[in-house]
């Protein structure tokens, strides 16, 4: 809802009122400076890093240095990232994330691999990508704990049916993504994941599977093949799915952007960063888990191959590219706020302004620049 004269109050870490300044009970708090826009704090479901730090390295000061940093440029709530690594490397990583979940740093861990295809890696290394594996899975779900919120997947390989039937039984959202897979495939993959975690007894409200990086890692819609495209915008168009736009001006033309607003409509899509360790930072080399990647005019590639190797760009980046590309500014709000928030069972709790939900708003500029960030009721300090 957008209010030309809107008020929020906060007090004791959550919101207490929310509404037009002619309904508020009382006496109106001091109002702020003319031009100011108030949103909720932004939810982001795909992010590997910033400032310097890689979710995946397994290092919890570094980790809590780029969450409070992706904090203090608006996004509030986050699934921490990790990239395809060997196991041991894989379990250390989720380990830290969910010490980190513990001190509500992040919301929790999404692990994007080692179950992708090959021939669709894009910046993950081939060589420790592999088909699901009961065992493996096991062991890496008892290191996350609780916190393991979403994971990706490849719908064409064996196990993947399996592997999704495990996941939406525990409450984790099953992430269509790196694939090869043809549209039957991928668009039963979708349904599968979707009836499991409608049915599942502790699914944490998490109702809807997503697709990972839409577009990215998949083969191009073509009019003969059209493959996961196709399967995940008809499954996002019926409501039982959320599809993630990268949407930084880098991964996807504006125009595909705007298109997939146009098609499915915003309650169906959340935006994502996929930021890597350089988000935050100038240009140079860095790593994202066992790859170098060197960014250049802030576009991340992996040496050697030139693949994609994750954004640069904060949420509000996103969102401020997103309404360039012509989609209202309320609708790539929610894409970035309400959506995500209830892909990961929280809309009582984050991604719009009601009260009784957590103080995490965004004071904004009319240019959509940074204000100001209040985070469980809390100002937070600008990193950086």
């Amino acid at each position: 809802m957008d209010l030309p004269d809107g008020v929020v109050t906060a007090d004791g870490g959550l919101v207490t009122f929310a509404g037009p300044a002619s309904e508020y009970p009382g006496v109106l708090p001091e109002k702020g400076p003319d031009g100011q826009i108030l949103v909720p704090g932004l939810v982001d479901l795909h992010c590997h890093g910033a400032y310097g730090w890689d979710f995946s390295e397994g290092d919890l000061d570094g980790a809590s240095r780029a969450a409070r940093y992706l904090h203090s440029r608006g996004t509030t709530t986050l699934l921490a990232s990790v990239v395809t690594g060997n196991p041991r490397d894989l379990m250390r990583s989720l380990g830290v994330l969910k010490e980190l979940a513990e001190q509500g740093l992040v919301a929790g861990s999404h692990l994007e691999g080692p179950f992708l295809s090959s021939q669709q890696c894009g910046a993950h290394d081939p060589a420790l990508l592999r088909d699901p594996d009961p065992e493996l899975v096991t062991q890496l779900l008892a290191a996350a704990g609780p916190s393991l919120a979403s994971m990706t997947l490849a719908a064409e390989l064996p196990g993947a049916s399996g592997l999704v039937d495990q996941l939406s039984a525990l409450g984790i959202v099953p992430s269509l993504g790196h694939t090869a897979a043809d549209h039957t495939t991928a668009a039963a993959f979708l349904e599968r994941a979707a009836a499991g975690l409608r049915s599942a007894a502790d699914s944490a409200g998490r109702m809807r599977p997503t697709v990972t990086h839409l577009f990215n890692a998949m083969p191009p819609l073509h009019h003969r093949s059209p493959g996961p495209v196709s399967a995940s915008l008809s499954a996002a168009r019926a409501g039982t799915a959320v599809v993630e736009l990268i949407g930084d001006g880098v991964h996807l033309a504006p125009e595909t952007v705007k298109l997939v607003f146009d098609l499915v409509g915003a309650d169906n899509i959340a935006l994502v960063t996929d930021a890597m360790a350089a988000t935050g930072l100038e240009d140079g080399q860095y790593r994202l888990g066992s790859l170098s990647v060197t960014v250049t005019d802030g576009v991340a590639r992996v040496d050697g191959t030139g693949a994609i190797a994750g954004g640069t760009a904060t949420l509000l980046d996103v969102v401020r590219t997103t309404v360039a590309a012509g989609v209202p500014l309320q609708d790539a709000v929610t894409s970035a706020s309400a959506v995500p928030a209830s892909v990961l069972g929280l809309p009582a709790e984050v991604g719009d302004l009601r009260a009784g939900m957590r103080a995490d708003i965004l004071v904004l500029g009319q240019e959509l620049q940074v204000a100001g960030v209040l985070r469980d009721g809390e100002w937070v300090h600008e990193v950086g």
